[in-house]
């Protein structure tokens, strides 16, 4: 399996008690810009699947998409550069929040990084949050098509050691090449449960 096909917008939300109820879902987050539109749109062989936009920020919802019956993908917004009110941007981080803590049947959550640019302060606010509140996650390095191969052990290592774990651990993936997309698309379907599908 090198793609998720079949997969459709269900809506926007602000409120994620608005969602609904899945059997399984996973979520996508990151830093704004880090290319997480890329690489769903990457995983399930779109184009213009998820926004992508070159101003940081600009999702500012919680956008559902179906992939099989009751099985989802839910792209969070991102955080970081997102311009607007301080009361704004802590509604935005209130709905990331809020998501992650109540869906009963999230079975994995993605958090994207920038391989080259590395694990942000932020990203590593984002990872010790879901460590503390016991939400399962993987790293997605993305964007490894910009790093060199020379230089790619020398990140991969700074990355791992920033985080704690070892690069067998982290899905490193060019969203834009689709380097190690089939991967990251059998890990994402054996959460989803999509085998029977």
């Amino acid at each position: 399996m090198d793609r998720i096909e079949n997969v459709e917008f269900i809506k926007s939300t602000v409120d994620y008690n608005t969602i609904g109820n899945s059997d399984a879902e996973v979520a996508f987050v990151g830093r704004s810009n880090v290319g997480k539109s890329s690489v769903i749109n990457a995983v399930c062989g779109q184009k213009r699947l998820a926004h992508i936009s070159n101003m940081p920020g600009k999702t500012r919802t919680i956008n559902v998409f179906s992939v099989a019956h009751y099985r989802w993908f839910i792209d969070l917004p991102g955080y970081g550069y997102a311009k607007g009110t301080e009361k704004e941007l802590a509604k935005w981080s209130g709905m990331i929040e809020g998501y992650l803590k109540v869906r009963p049947n999230l079975k994995m959550v993605y958090v994207i990084i920038d391989a080259k640019v590395g694990p942000t302060k932020l990203d590593r606010q984002m990872s010790d949050w879901l460590i503390t509140n016991s939400v399962p996650f993987s790293i997605v390095a993305n964007k490894i098509d910009k790093i060199g191969s020379t230089a790619q052990p020398a990140i991969k290592a700074a990355v791992c050691q920033e985080l704690g774990t070892i690069p067998e651990d982290i899905f490193w993936v060019s969203a834009k090449k689709r380097t190690g997309i089939q991967d990251l698309v059998q890990d994402i379907a054996d959460h989803l449960g999509l085998i029977q599908y």
